[in-house]
C-alpha cells in the first residue's frame, strides 16, 4: 500500500508540473497552492485505503459465557459485530466461542483463539478473568481484555486489559422508572397490606445472580434511583447463583412477590423474572419488572417497565480502532451516558405518567455531573452516611487498598472499570 501511495503521489506530481509549465508567471503561486492542496488530498485517501486494508487483516477472538439467547451475551454480540463495521474488521474475521464455562475452558478457548491468528481476545464474563489473564501472560504478543474484571492494572502484564461501563448508572434511571411507578401504586390505593413492610415501606425485590460486587453496585443504584423519587421503600435481594437461568430466576421473582415485593428488578441474563411477573400481573397480582440488557416487553409486555442496558458497541470501537493502529487497548475504560455507553430500553406501557420526562432530567443530570448516583447523603450503613471506603484493588479480598469516597460521593468504577461498590446499605436486605 505505501508503494500504491508514493506511485499515487508521483503522478499527482507530475501531472502539476506539466500544467505549470502551460501557464503565465503569474499563476506559479496558484498551481503551487493547487498542487499541495492535491497532494493532501490524495495523501488522506490512500491513508485511509491503507487503515482500510490493515483492518481487513486484523483477526479478533470472542469468548463468551452465553450465546444470543442470553441477553447480556446478546449485547455483547451486537456490539462486536456493529463496532467491526464501523471500523472495517470483516465479519469472517471474528471467530466466536460461544457458551464457555468459567473454568479451564476459557483458557484452552484463548489458546485455540491465538493458535487461529487472533491478535485480540475478548472475554465477556468475571469467572473467565484468571484463565483469560492465564493465557496474556503465556503470550505476550496478543492483546486480552477480561470484561467487568478487576486485576489488569496490577497483572504486571502490558498485553492484559479490562472493561466494563457505567452501567449503575442506567440501574439508577431505571430506578427512577420503578420509583415513580410504586408512587402511582400508593397514591392510587392499589396496593394491600403484605405489600408494606413492618415499617410502613413498600416492597421491592430484586433478582441477583452472585453476590459480587458488580451485582450490589447494580442493586444498589437501582434502590438509590427508587428512593430518589419516592423514599418509603425497602427491597430484598435474593441470588440464584447463575448468570443464566430461566428456571430458577422465574422461581426466585415468585418467591418475593409472594412476599409482597411490587416490583421486580434483576442482575440475572434471562428472562425468567419478568415473565413470571408479567404471568402474577395477569393473575391479578400488582406486581411489574424492571430487566436487565434487553427490552423485554416481548415476554412482559403489560408488567414490563424499562431495562438497564449496554451499548458495547462504544467500547469496542475504542478496542478494535486501537487494535488496528498496532496500540495498546486501555488497561481499564469504563464510561457511562456521557459516551452513550448506557441507558435504559424503550418504556413500557405501564409507566407511571410524567415518566419520560423525569428520565431525560435525570439522564441530563448524570451527564453534566450535577448527579452522582453514589452520593454519600443518599444512603446510610448502621444509620450513619460514610465519608471514607477503602476499596479492594489486589483482588485479596481486603478492603485496604485506595480510597474510593472523596467531594462527597463513591466514585464508582473510577479506580478501576470493574464495579466496586460492594457497601451493604440500610433498606436492602440479602435473603440468601
Amino acid at each position: 500500500m505505501k508503494k500504491l501511495l508514493s506511485i499515487v503521489l508521483s503522478t499527482v506530481l507530475a501531472l502539476s508540473v506539466l500544467a505549470a509549465c502551460g501557464s503565465t508567471e503569474n499563476a506559479n503561486t496558484d498551481s503551487d497552492a493547487a498542487v499541495t492542496e492535491e497532494t493532501a488530498a490524495v495523501e488522506e485517501t490512500a491513508e485511509a485505503a491503507e487503515d482500510t486494508a490493515a483492518a481487513s487483516d486484523v483477526k479478533i477472538g470472542v469468548v463468551l459465557v452465553g450465546d444470543e439467547n442470553e441477553g447480556y451475551t446478546y449485547a455483547h454480540i451486537a456490539g462486536i459485530k456493529a463496532a467491526a463495521d464501523a471500523v472495517g474488521i470483516p465479519q469472517d474475521n471474528i471467530i466466536w466461542k460461544y457458551s464457555i464455562p468459567e473454568d479451564e475452558t476459557c483458557y484452552t478457548s484463548c489458546v485455540d483463539l491465538v493458535d487461529q491468528g487472533c491478535v485480540a481476545i475478548f472475554s465477556n464474563s468475571y469467572g473467565h478473568q484468571s484463565f483469560t489473564q492465564q493465557a496474556a501472560a503465556e503470550y505476550p504478543d496478543v492483546q486480552f481484555v477480561a470484561m467487568t474484571g478487576d486485576t489488569a492494572a496490577r497483572s504486571g502484564l502490558d498485553n492484559f486489559s479490562n472493561a466494563f461501563t457505567k452501567v449503575y448508572e442506567s440501574r439508577f434511571v431505571s430506578g427512577v422508572v420503578a420509583g415513580l411507578k410504586v408512587k402511582e401504586l400508593v397514591e392510587s390505593g392499589a396496593l394491600a397490606d403484605n405489600n408494606f413492610d413492618a415499617d410502613g415501606n413498600v416492597k421491592i425485590g430484586y433478582v441477583g445472580a452472585f453476590p459480587y460486587a458488580e451485582v450490589v453496585s447494580g442493586y444498589t443504584a437501582f434502590f438509590l434511583g427508587i428512593k430518589s423519587v419516592y423514599e418509603q421503600v425497602s427491597m430484598e435481594v435474593t441470588y440464584t447463583n447463575s448468570w443464566f437461568s430461566i428456571a430458577a430466576e422465574g422461581a426466585a421473582a415468585d418467591a418475593l412477590m409472594a412476599d409482597g415485593c411490587v416490583i421486580i428488578g434483576q442482575h440475572a441474563d434471562s428472562t425468567g423474572a419478568p415473565t413470571a411477573v408479567e404471568a402474577a400481573l395477569t393473575s391479578g397480582k400488582v406486581a411489574y419488572s424492571v430487566g436487565y440488557n434487553v427490552d423485554m416487553t416481548n415476554v412482559a409486555p403489560t408488567a414490563a417497565l424499562t431495562s438497564a442496558t449496554n451499548n458495547w458497541e462504544v467500547y469496542y470501537e475504542v478496542a478494535f480502532k486501537a487494535v488496528v493502529a498496532g496500540e495498546k487497548i486501555p488497561t481499564n475504560w469504563a464510561e457511562g451516558y456521557d459516551q452513550a455507553a448506557v441507558g435504559i430500553t424503550v418504556l413500557g406501557q405501564s409507566v407511571a405518567e410524567g415518566t419520560a420526562d423525569k428520565v431525560a432530567e435525570v439522564e441530563a443530570a448524570i451527564k453534566d455531573g450535577s448527579l452522582h448516583v453514589f452520593d454519600t447523603e443518599r444512603f446510610t450503613v448502621g444509620g450513619a452516611h460514610l465519608d471514607s471506603y477503602l476499596v479492594d484493588m489486589n483482588g485479596d479480598f481486603v478492603n485496604d487498598d485506595e480510597e474510593a469516597i472523596w467531594d462527597g460521593f463513591f466514585h464508582e468504577s473510577e479506580l478501576r472499570s470493574a464495579p466496586s461498590f460492594d457497601i451493604r446499605i440500610d433498606g436492602i436486605t440479602e435473603l440468601n
